[in-house]
Formats: C-alpha cells, sequence, structure tokens
C-alpha cells in the first residue's frame, strides 16, 4: 500500500490505543442465578487472536502499514554476521551485531569449539548436577571468576534465565528489589518471579534510588538493587562507586548486569569495574553474558564463594537445566583468552564507539545519554520515522534495527548503532552521512500517523 494510504492500518492504531487505554483486569460479576461468579465467554477469552497481548503485538504491523514497508525485524542474514552480513544477496554494513570484539568466527574460537565436540560431543545430556558435568565448564566457571576478580562463578545455557532465574531464588515476598527504569526485561521478570516488592527508579537517578531504600529498606528482610554496567538501550554507565556507597548504608545486595559491557568497559575488558577502578568484590553479584562480546551463549554469575554454592544447589534455572552445550562452553572460554591476549580489539572498539558518538554530535544528530562505548543510540523520536528510516537505510546499504513504541516511550524511538572492533572509520562516516539525508527526507515527508496520543 501508499506510505499515505492508511485507513485500514489507522483502524488498527485507532483499536490499539484502546486496547491500551483501558483495564485489562477481568472482573468476575456473580451470576443472578446461581451467586458464583460469572466470567465472560470463553469463545472470546480463549482464542488467542481476541487476547489483548495479541491487539498490542499489532502495533508493530500497523507501523509497518502505515509507513508502507516491511517490518524491520526478523530480516534473514545469510551467513556470519558481524560488522558486515549478507541479507538478499547483498552485503550490507551491519550495525545490529552484538559481536563486538569480531570474535564470532575467530579462528582460535571455532577450533575450540570443534575440539570440544571431538571430545565431548555436541550434549552433555543432562544437567550438570546431575550427569553433565565436564571439565570444559569448571574450566569456563574459573575464567570467569578470574575475568571478574571473584572467587567462583557459574555459567547457565541462557543469559535471560539467568536474570530470571537468579533473582527469583535469591529473593521473596519479603524482600525488596529496587531497580532502574530500563533494565533488562530479564531482571524484571525475576523480580515478578520472586514475589518481591519492587521499585524502578528513573534512569540514573540516584537520589530516587537512594530515597526508595531509606522509605523502604526497614520494612523488608532482604534488599537488591540492581543496575546494567552499560546500558543496552542508552549506551550510558551508571556511577558504580556511589550505588556501592548506597548499598552499604542500608545493607543491601548490589547486582550489576553486564551483558553490554563485559569485553566493552576496562583496557583488558573486564567491565565497569575495571573501567571506573571499583574493586570488584565491593559488588555482591556480578551477571553477564557469553553471547556478545565472548561469541557464544548463555549467561553466567560471577561473586563470592556462598553465593555460587548456593546457585549451584537450589537455582532452577540451573539444576533443572542442561549443561551447555560443549562447544559453546570451549568457544567462550577461547573468547576470554583471545580477548586478553588481542587487546588492539578492545581499543579498536572504543576508538570506534567514540569516533561515531563525536562524528554524530557534529551532525547535529541526538545521541542521548550514549559514552559512546559500543552502543550508540540516534534518537528519532516518532515510531514511524524510526521504522521508514531503518528500511532506507537498508536499500543503501546498512542494517540497523530500530527500538519504538511500546519497546521504548513513543517520543523515544530510536535506531541503535552497535559499534564492533571490525568497523572502518569511512562506514561510520558513510552511514552517519546516510542517517543526516534519509532522517531529513523522512521528517519533511507528509505527517504519519502517531501510535500515542495525549491523555
Amino acid at each position: 500500500m501508499s506510505p499515505y494510504n492508511r485507513t485500514g492500518a489507522q483502524e488498527t492504531v485507532d483499536k490499539v490505543r484502546h486496547v491500551l487505554r483501558k483495564p485489562q483486569d477481568v472482573v468476575a460479576h456473580p451470576s443472578r442465578a446461581t451467586g458464583r461468579p460469572s466470567f465472560p465467554s470463553h469463545s472470546s477469552e480463549t482464542r488467542f487472536d481476541r487476547l489483548p497481548e495479541y491487539e498490542i503485538l499489532k502495533i508493530k504491523r500497523a507501523v509497518s502499514d502505515i509507513s508502507g514497508i516491511a517490518t524491520p525485524f526478523y530480516r534473514l542474514h545469510e551467513g556470519r554476521a558481524g560488522a558486515t552480513t549478507s541479507i538478499a544477496g547483498r552485503t550490507i554494513v551491519n550495525f545490529s551485531s552484538y559481536d563486538y570484539l569480531g570474535l564470532n568466527g575467530h579462528e582460535g574460537v571455532a577450533n575450540a569449539a570443534k575440539t570440544a565436540i571431538q571430545d565431548f560431543g555436541t550434549s552433555v545430556s543432562g544437567s550438570r548436577l546431575s550427569g553433565g558435568e565436564r571439565q570444559i565448564h569448571r574450566d569456563l566457571d574459573a575464567a570467569l571468576a578470574k575475568l571478574h576478580g571473584t572467587e567462583d562463578a557459574v555459567a547457565f545455557v541462557s543469559g535471560h534465565a539467568t536474570n530470571v532465574s537468579v533473582i527469583g531464588a535469591l529473593l521473596g515476598p519479603e524482600d525488596l528489589i529496587i531497580g532502574d527504569a530500563v533494565v533488562h526485561n530479564s531482571i524484571m521478570e525475576g523480580a515478578r518471579l520472586s514475589g518481591a516488592k519492587r521499585i524502578l527508579c528513573p534512569h540514573g537517578d540516584l537520589e530516587a534510588l537512594e530515597r526508595a531504600l531509606r522509605l523502604n529498606r526497614a520494612r523488608h528482610r532482604r534488599a537488591l538493587v540492581v543496575v546494567e554496567g552499560l546500558y543496552g538501550m542508552d549506551g550510558d554507565a551508571p556511577n558504580l562507586a556511589a550505588l556501592i556507597k548506597l548499598k552499604r548504608r542500608y545493607d543491601a545486595w548490589l547486582m550489576v548486569d553486564e551483558a553490554h559491557s563485559i569485553g566493552v568497559l576496562g583496557a583488558t575488558g573486564r567491565g565497569i569495574a575495571e573501567e571506573q577502578g571499583v574493586d570488584p568484590t565491593d559488588v555482591d553479584i556480578w551477571m553477564g553474558t557469553l553471547s556478545k562480546s565472548l561469541a557464544a551463549m548463555g549467561g553466567y554469575i560471577a561473586g563470592c564463594r556462598p553465593l555460587i554454592d548456593i546457585l549451584r544447589d537450589t537455582t532452577p534455572g540451573f539444576v533443572f537445566s542442561v549443561g551447555l552445550s560443549p562447544p559453546v562452553a570451549a568457544a567462550a572460554h577461547a573468547a576470554i583468552d583471545i580477548m586478553q591476549q588481542e587487546t588492539w580489539r578492545l581499543a579498536k572498539l572504543r576508538e570506534n564507539g567514540r569516533t561515531f558518538l563525536r562524528s554524530a554530535k557534529a551532525r547535529g544528530l541526538d545521541t542521548g545519554l550514549s559514552i559512546g562505548a559500543a552502543v550508540v543510540p540516534i534518537m528519532i523520536g516518532n515510531s514511524p520515522h524510526a521504522v521508514i528510516l531503518s528500511e532506507r537505510l537498508l536499500e543503501r546499504g546498512f542494517n540497523i534495527v530500530p527500538a519504538f513504541f511500546p519497546g521504548v516511550a513513543e517520543n523515544q524511538a530510536r535506531l541503535r548503532f552497535f559499534l564492533t572492533s571490525q568497523h572502518t572509520a569511512q562506514q561510520i562516516d558513510d552511514v552517519l552521512d546516510a542517517v543526516v539525508e534519509e532522517l531529513s527526507k523522512v521528517r519533511n515527508g507528509p505527517p504519519l500517523v502517531s501510535l500515542v496520543t495525549k491523555r
């Protein structure tokens, strides 16, 4: 359809607006005949296409319908995707990869995975507790503990499940969890699972966090403060020393999610503690993923030995899950070693991040809160504009996936750029020139329908 023939799409948007405005709780009213609660007809409440969640899902499709372009998600990549990728037979410069250090496909990483398959197969065929333990797991745990400067560590098969399972297991209804408002979904889900009182503070607002602790800590058994080492949506970092002072003052645990900061922050890639000169043992719980700088998959927790012992024995996501696949564990371990041997990768990544940030600002682009360390958003401020811009950049040979409502607030729609050590200065200049040109065309074109209206 034409980008401006919006009748059908507008109907979808209007319907979604209505769904978002109305309460979603189902209220049971007593039946006059029986006195028992009477619920809506099952024909509507059990059909998946009638669920509010499905209506909200239509938002993304409505954005594409309004703009007349395909969804920017689930683009099919052909082969390995790093600083460049192949989409529909075309070589594309790729700014949507977490392969920050370019280690995915590195000969040393690949060879380690191949050797692990020869020695152990592709699966350990059981949980580590009940028969899936291999030396390769113990070696990876030890390497992760050394990387973070802690007594011990333990690796899980999923980064998302690491946060969900660990937070859900360590805290309960008598406890308090205080987090930054933009922490990852896995943290939110873990907090919800725990049943603890949950407070989200405005992003980066230490005064709000201190106030939440002061007003609520005394009424709860345990308290957890949770932040990210490098925020994956905004590209900024918290003040770790200040957070440590607060957690000590109020006798709370501090958990730092290093998914985007390991291999990115610090001269040797050890994360935010190294970057900010903080003793890593002052943080109670370090969490990280293996799927970004470490070119594998899974998650882990690093900390003191009693914490890790508890997690190995009680965390459902570890105890009741198969152990890491041997080639995955070997790849992650090899990536840690190579990262520390080939420190030029870290230096090049930081150089690219600074270059991108400086060059974007020089062109008048809004980079939000980013510090220029691998993650740099360009704020667009309108969801349809972000989607259209992403598609036009793809046509010009650049892959950048947008973030828009409801993933972020409607006025916070953006393109998220992920820099790697493999990007060149020319690629950075070229994509920023393209953004400036295409963004001007989009903003000066006919007005598009916004997904959100003021209430």
